[in-house]
């Protein structure tokens, strides 16, 4: 008889699910880190929301990987509780190095567990819904593969997009990718930020002003779903009634089967600042 696996699913801090949806599918979270000029802390777990937007008054902190040793103790552990396989899904290569510096981890324990990586070439809810995506999988009894593949045809499906009130902290932090530094800044010009098949930023449209930004934010998603069935998230960065505004929007338009309000993790406000609002779709299979 064929042995049972006992299959682990893994996760980064950027990913943006709740600690409730985290526990409920009982997915590991490995944190990113935040480095000020005289701490470190681990994203989510040592510093909060509202502590980095206290903290952006100050100073800009750098977004570094996550610890070695976090990667190491938490598959150690998972070996010794007799994981056969683990799914681990990261934040885009294009966006950071925790999927290649995580890899390099992964082939030490070869031999020992199964660990398939995951590159979701998104981040945020995207990565999120990614990850619920191949829980809901394993929990429906797919093998790994199977699970994998799920997530990955999501994914094709996929829009992710952003407005953000400056884009001085993108500039600062390094990433900008293919969005154009703005001749906006005068005339108030804010780029619609999208998450490209390559998993870099790219702009997708533009807006004179965050309001009609947020606005044409909703007319793309309608132009790409149209009345089809799908699952969507409004991410924020301290812009929780704009978020919530924008929801009730997007539910008069499309047809939304599930949805949720997320504030973004730590990690990835440093790179926005506060008034980032976000639309992350796709496609119920």
């Amino acid at each position: 008889m064929a042995e049972q696996k006992r299959i682990a699913i893994i996760t980064d801090s950027s990913c943006d699910l709740s600690d409730e949806q985290l526990a409920a599918h009982d997915i590991h979270m490995i944190s990113l880190r935040i480095v000020c000029q005289h701490a470190e802390y681990r994203d989510r777990v040592e510093l909060n929301q509202e502590q980095l937007y206290e903290l952006l008054q100050h100073e800009l902190p750098k977004t570094s990987l996550p610890l070695p040793e976090d990667v190491s103790a938490l598959y150690d552990r998972l070996l010794a509780d007799g994981v056969t396989d683990a799914i681990h899904l990261c934040i885009s290569s294009g966006l950071s190095g925790t999927f290649n510096m995580v890899r390099m981890i992964a082939e030490d324990y070869q031999g020992k567990m199964n660990i398939h990586m995951v590159d979701s070439l998104s981040l945020s809810t995207g990565l999120g819904a990614m990850v619920l995506a191949v829980a809901e999988a394993i929990e429906a009894g797919d093998d790994p593969e199977t699970a994998i593949q799920k997530a990955k045809s999501l994914r094709k499906s996929q829009l992710a997009m952003y407005v953000i009130r400056t884009l001085e902290y993108l500039r600062k932090g390094g990433r900008i990718g293919l969005v154009e530094g703005v001749v906006g800044n005068l005339l108030n010009i804010k780029p619609i930020i999208f998450v490209n098949d390559d998993g870099v930023y790219q702009t997708l449209a533009k807006a004179r002003g965050y309001k009609a930004a947020a606005e044409t934010m909703v007319q793309e998603a309608v132009k790409r779903y149209g009345q089809a069935k799908i699952n969507l998230s409004v991410v924020h960065g301290q812009a929780l009634e704009e978020a919530q505004v924008l929801m009730d929007k997007l539910k008069q338009v499309l047809n939304i089967q599930n949805s949720f309000i997320a504030p973004v993790s730590p990690v990835l406000a440093i790179h926005t600042g506060p008034g980032l609002l976000g639309i992350i779709a796709n496609f119920v299979e």
